[in-house]
């Protein structure tokens, strides 16, 4: 199977890539605004000179793909208040880039990563089959920017229902390879037990459902296997978790040592959230099932990262 990664230099995107390295079954063409560094992580990873990596002005031509993964965005809640208002033009030029393409060879899968944050909502529960977007659309703020570029392309695509179209919602994901500059609850917990420094934290109680790297290449898998279809698929995994249960989980295994703050700390980019994760398990039509939950991948992936610091490899 011959696919198209768009954004390669995404963390996402790179666990993915070396999840199908592992396979002999597809050829991965890697485009990226940046395809040198591409290159050099492919080095890095033993994976020199596997895939054929290239910029994005070479997408189209003579592509002959089944499938189109695009991953270009930004995960980073910090990243995406510097991006702003730009982030509508960025999603909108490489989704573009993609229907273009699946528009002359229908035969092309167009697999998008799309977010929870699509559906706007408050999350003061979890999202579910019958969970309506809510966009407050006589009040937007630059932290609904990111919401409103994914519903935007998702309306879009389910449009184009006649072409070969999946969004896959991301709520939470958690691998080894995460940059600790970013500021997530996670990545903050990290950064303590590295530094060996007291976390603050808010009271704020919230509950997440963290994927690992090996499920999100199993649903990906799957989709890519089965029939085409228009649609959207949450993440999930066997069980999401919350907050006190994460920092006591944390603590017991690795030392995290925490407080608890009145004050406002943390980046919350996107909203307040308490609730996000979502019940719809529409990604079980394809033959998805989760492996992990969310401690059980957390655990496994906070492990090879304070190894790594060990060792003096810290990502």
């Amino acid at each position: 199977m011959q696919i198209a990664i768009l954004g390669a230099t995404s963390q996402i995107a790179k666990d993915l890539i070396l999840s199908f390295s592992k396979q002999d079954s597809h050829k991965l063409t890697l485009f990226a605004r940046r395809p040198e560094g591409v290159t050099q992580w492919l080095v890095s990873v033993g994976l020199s000179g596997r895939y054929e990596v290239a910029d994005f002005k070479a997408f189209g031509e003579g592509l002959h793909l089944d499938g189109i993964l695009n991953f270009v965005g930004v995960g980073d809640p910090a990243k995406s208040v510097v991006m702003g208002a730009s982030i509508f033009d960025v999603t909108l030029k490489y989704d573009e880039m993609a229907l273009d393409y699946v528009r002359q060879h229908l035969q092309c899968r167009y697999i998008f990563l799309s977010s929870g944050a699509a559906y706007g909502s408050s999350f003061n529960e979890p999202a579910d089959e019958n969970t309506k977007a809510v966009v407050a659309i006589n009040n937007l703020k630059p932290q609904d920017w990111y919401a409103v570029a994914k519903l935007h392309a998702e309306c879009r695509h389910r449009s184009l229902s006649q072409l070969p179209i999946v969004d896959i919602r991301v709520f939470n994901y958690f691998s080894h390879t995460q940059d600790l500059s970013a500021r997530f609850l996670i990545t903050d917990m990290l950064r303590s037990i590295r530094d060996k420094t007291v976390l603050k934290t808010s009271p704020a109680y919230i509950v997440r459902d963290f994927l690992h790297p090996s499920d999100f290449y199993h649903l990906v898998a799957a989709i890519l296997g089965s029939p085409a279809v228009n649609t959207s698929v949450d993440c999930y995994s066997k069980a999401p978790i919350d907050k006190p249960a994460l920092l006591a989980a944390m603590q017991n295994g690795f030392g995290l040592r925490y407080e608890i703050a009145e004050a406002n700390v943390g980046v919350n980019a996107t909203g307040s959230k308490p609730h996000y994760y979502s019940l719809n398990t529409r990604a079980a039509d394809f033959g998805y099932v989760p492996s992990f939950t969310s401690l059980e991948g957390i655990l496994i992936e906070s492990r090879k990262l304070l190894l790594n610091a060990r060792q003096g490899s810290w990502t």
